[in-house]
């Protein structure tokens, strides 16, 4: 205890916030255990891990099952969303149900650095701070540092586009405030027709209620570059769905089209690059050198 501060003000400080993990789940029982190890092995205990299951036909749900008698000690708690087919109603109902007072947000291909929670106390003991995003590392790609570097510069460089004016969440590493999910929990869009990027969305409604955004640069996920996998005509579906937001949102600002650019710029250079370290990954070790 510093030698200035009293009992009386030890007392005063005020806890971290306690931090909530959702992870919205629909058939991903080839990744769901490996999100969940790194989400227990967190050097500051999540307050509660929650995986939401959408009407999943694979072992997903079973395999988070096993996972809670693996690892009683730890708050692992499974629902089921099984009225609405879709992200949105899926990831809405694990941030309903979160008690923590920052809800984090993953997908279930995610897999958090043993920081994560820490950092993300870190970046909310700024009161002002209502919602934070951080980079990401894409854990099945070759040069994986030179990719977080990449993706933090990328996103710097939006910051800088907008003029600070919007700063997007990035709904695979995303957490907010309880109480700024409460405040836009009815008016976030419900995107019945799968057009939009549901990131974006909370982020455009965050901004018009002047909620901050904070972007933090130590709150690192991981995550799969199977997006990669998909047809061209899918992946540029995928990517306009930049344009689809901001015109559901009236936002014209040309700067903010950059990520589209980038995305279908590394398309073939990075779908390469993957199908090269598959193949490397999957090939034996030879022996004696051979």
């Amino acid at each position: 205890m510093s030698p200035h501060r009293s009992p009386q003000d030890a007392l005063l400080i005020a806890p971290p916030p306690t931090v909530s993990i959702v992870i919205p789940a629909y058939n991903e029982e080839s990744v769901i255990r490996q999100c969940l190890i790194a989400a227990v092995y967190q050097s500051v205990p999540a307050h509660e891990i929650i995986v939401v299951d959408n009407l999943s036909k694979d072992r997903t749900a079973e395999i988070v099952r096993q996972m809670q008698l693996e690892y009683p000690e730890s708050p692992i708690i499974l629902l089921s969303q099984d009225r609405d087919q879709g992200l949105i109603p899926t990831r809405n109902f694990g941030l309903d149900h979160a008690t923590g007072d920052i809800l984090g947000r993953i997908d279930a291909d995610s897999v958090l650095e043993p920081d994560w929670v820490e950092q993300v106390q870190e970046a909310f003991a700024d009161e002002s701070v209502h919602a934070a995003t951080g980079p990401v590392v894409y854990y099945d790609m070759p040069l994986r540092r030179f990719g977080l570097k990449a993706d933090d510069r990328m996103r710097q460089l939006m910051l800088r586009l907008a003029k600070h004016q919007y700063h997007f969440l990035f709904g695979s590493n995303m957490a907010l405030r309880r109480s700024a999910w409460e405040t836009i929990r009815t008016e976030a869009c419900r995107d019945e027709r799968d057009e939009m990027h549901e990131d974006i969305d909370l982020s455009l409604h965050l901004a018009d209620h002047e909620l901050r955004i904070q972007y933090w640069a130590q709150m690192i996920s991981g995550m799969s570059a199977r997006r990669l996998e998909d047809s061209p005509r899918d992946y540029r579906y995928y990517v306009t769905r930049f344009d689809r937001t901001y015109k559901a949102h009236n936002v014209k600002k040309m700067a903010l089209k950059a990520p589209m650019v980038v995305f279908f710029s590394v398309y073939f250079p990075a779908k390469l690059l993957r199908a090269i370290h598959t193949v490397n990954v999957a090939q034996p070790a030879r022996r004696g050198g051979q």
